[in-house]
């Protein structure tokens, strides 16, 4: 949900001293992460867009990366390369969905001489591709 923060987990407990991490996002690979213990780098990069600007938090001990107030413009494929005694890649797809303004419910009733109709409007403003669906009880 927009605002909140991503955790994406190397899955080590610890780097090795021989371990290079890199992170990279999106389908062009852009480097975002680069950590290497034996050559002291530890460092996060923005793509040219500045999305990533302040948002990249690292755990020191793992090399697991922290996105925070994410939005949708973060939504992608986040790739994840430690590159030590062994090689390990994994891929992370993060979904993003937008805060929608609370809907207004409204009730429009008729009647005749032998019945009473009621229908229910839902509406929110500025949204587009919205589905509304209706529920009672569990169905």
């Amino acid at each position: 949900m927009e605002g909140d923060s991503v955790t994406l987990q190397t899955g080590v407990t610890e780097i090795q001293y021989d371990d290079d991490i890199l992170w990279t996002f999106g389908a062009e690979k852009s480097l975002i992460v680069k950590i290497s213990i034996e050559k002291q780098i530890f460092s996060t990069f923005d793509v040219p867009d500045e999305r990533f600007r302040d948002r990249l938090k690292l755990e020191n001990q793992t090399g697991s990366l922290t996105i925070t107030n994410i939005t949708t413009e973060h939504a992608g494929e986040y790739q994840l390369e430690i590159n030590g005694a062994k090689l390990t890649s994994k891929t992370f797809s993060v979904s993003v969905y937008a805060l929608l303004p609370t809907p207004n419910i409204t009730r429009d009733c008729s009647s005749s001489s032998s019945q009473q109709n009621c229908s229910l409007v839902c509406s929110v403003l500025n949204v587009g591709h919205v589905t509304l669906s209706w529920y009672k009880g569990n169905s």
